[in-house]
Order: structure tokens, then sequence, then C-alpha cells
């Protein structure tokens, strides 16, 4: 099996080309994908086509698209698995093929629906990795520290924002300087995945923080730039939040699990602990479906006979 082109490399016909490049758009655009999913997807079909070429011996062409037969899907996922891809990554990809298909059909670009007798490989059955209350308040408000006092008032800002509202790390860099909550107008809007909107309330002390950020940040705030800025000016990076909680996971006592999605694992966890309603969490998280939050109430579980075994009379034996 010869080796995958990088993606730049693939040679295509001037249409097939085109009407990926629309896709991808439409994926942002009209899905409202984030931009890595959307650059995974993309990749994903990329290397499927390489594929095709190498068993075509020529480049596609989208009067092609409609011969396409299941064993060529199923070839392709099996010399990605003998790549040592794993199942959650050949599952994606079978995702966005099919995503693709789909849309080739709903567009009458193209029809063919032998993706869709393709099996899903099984993916392992994952279960959040929330912080305890004790180790998220104090990651939120005593972890991130800089030696300029803005930066670790912004990084602050942030990770209250994650943990508090239950944003995303995405969501949270997403905003804009004029959607920034107030103590008059303490919720916020967001779009989230599949261009869902959610309205989530801001708690005071997450405005206090990023009320605090502003006046110290060194940078203008333009009302329709970026709410958070690095510390050259530009917009902050996802990259930098996570850097900084890695840096203080050791002083603190925290597990390898610590990173800034746990933070939104943790608002979800422990609001489901008190009390809240799964609906309720669902649509503070963004889900669209509500199987997708009750994974929540395993976590819940699984703490529930962690606490049992450790206490209970019986359990010590």
């Amino acid at each position: 099996m010869q080796k995958l082109k990088a993606q730049e490399e693939l040679p295509l016909s001037d249409l097939l080309q085109n009407v990926v490049a629309r896709w991808l758009d439409h994926l942002s655009r009209e899905r409202g994908y984030a931009d890595h999913t959307r650059e995974s997807y993309g990749r994903d079909l990329r290397q499927f086509l390489t594929y095709w070429q190498l068993q075509l011996g020529r480049s596609p062409c989208l009067a092609d698209v409609e011969h396409l037969e299941p064993r060529t899907f199923r070839g392709f996922l099996a010399s990605r698995r003998r790549q040592e891809a794993s199942n959650r990554s050949l599952a994606r990809t079978l995702s966005a093929l099919r995503s693709f298909f789909r849309w080739l059909e709903n567009e009458q670009i193209a029809r063919n629906r032998a993706v869709l007798s393709v099996a899903r490989p099984k993916v392992p059955h994952g279960v959040p990795k929330p912080l305890t209350v004790e180790k998220a308040a104090v990651l939120v408000t005593d972890g991130v520290a800089s030696d300029e006092e803005w930066i670790s008032v912004r990084d602050t800002a942030v990770l209250l924002l994650l943990y508090g509202s239950g944003l995303r790390i995405s969501e949270a860099l997403g905003l804009k300087a004029d959607e920034a909550p107030t103590r008059e107008n303490d919720v916020l809007r967001i779009v989230g995945k599949g261009g869902k909107e959610r309205v989530v309330p801001v708690l005071p002390i997450t405005i206090s923080a990023i009320e605090r950020y502003r006046q110290l940040c060194p940078y203008p705030l333009e009302p329709d730039g970026p709410l958070f800025l690095g510390a050259k000016g530009g917009p902050l990076s996802p990259r930098i939040i996570q850097l900084a909680i890695a840096r203080v996971r050791s002083a603190l006592g925290l597990p390898e699990t610590a990173t800034p999605h746990a933070l939104r694992h943790s608002f979800a966890t422990h609001l489901l602990s008190a009390g809240a309603d799964l609906r309720q969490i669902q649509e503070l998280l963004g889900h669209a479906s509500l199987s997708t939050t009750q994974i929540y109430t395993e976590v819940n579980r699984e703490r529930l006979l962690a606490v049992y075994d450790a206490a209970h009379p019986r359990a010590r034996g």
C-alpha cells in the first residue's frame, strides 16, 4: 500500500476540487462546525480521495462518484487501520464521508449511498473526568499565575467562564468585546456546535474577573474584536490556556485530566450532583440530544459508588 499523499498534493479534477471546497464552506457557514472539526473532516475526505485515486490508477473526477462501491470505503478504512488509526478516528472519518455524500445528494450534485452500508467502528464508551468541587475551585481562583498581572487575571476570567457557565474553550475565546457580560446583563448568548444557540448565566465572580481584566489589559479592546487578547495583542489561543493549566497541575495536586474541557465537565457534573434537572443541564451545555448529557449521570453514579465503597462499614469489610 502506497503511503497517502499530503492533502495539498492531491490532484483532483477542477470540478471535484470545487465541490470539496463548497462542502467545507457549508460545514462552517451552515452547520456551524468549529474550525478544527472542519479541518479534520476535510483531511478525512482528502485521504479517502487519495486512496481512491490509487485504486483507480488516475485522478478521480465527479462523474466517478456515482460508481463507488462499499468495498472501496471498507478498503480505505482497512488501510487506515493498518496505519494504526484508532476506532474513534475511523468513526469520525466515516462520519465525515457520510456527511459529504449526504450533502452531494441534497445539493443534487451526485447520488451514491454506498457509504451508508459500511458499519461504523465500535468506539469505547468514554466517561467525562471532572474535577472535584474543591480542586475546580482551587484551579479557577488560585491556579493560574503569570509575571504580568493582567495575564493572570485574563486566564482566571477564561477559566471562570468554563467552570461557571459551562462554555467550551472555543466559545469563551470566541467572545467579542461588546458581548462581555456586565452586572446589568449577566447572561451570554452563545452559538455552539451545529449552530445551536443557547443562553447561559454568568456568575458575579466571573463578571468581576472580566471587568478587572478589561481594566488591566494594555491593548485597546475593539467592540467587534476579541474580548480576550494574547500577550502581543492578537486573539488569545486556546493553547495558551491549556499550557497555563498544565504548568500548575503538579503544584496544585491536580490529575493529568485537568484540562480546560474538564472544567466544562465539572460544571455539568456538579450541577447534577446538586440536584439540577438533566434537561436544564442539556440546555446550558448546548447539547442537541439529551443522550449526550445523560453521560453525566454515569459520572455521578460512579462517584456515589466510590463514596459508598470508602465510607460504608460493610464495603470496607
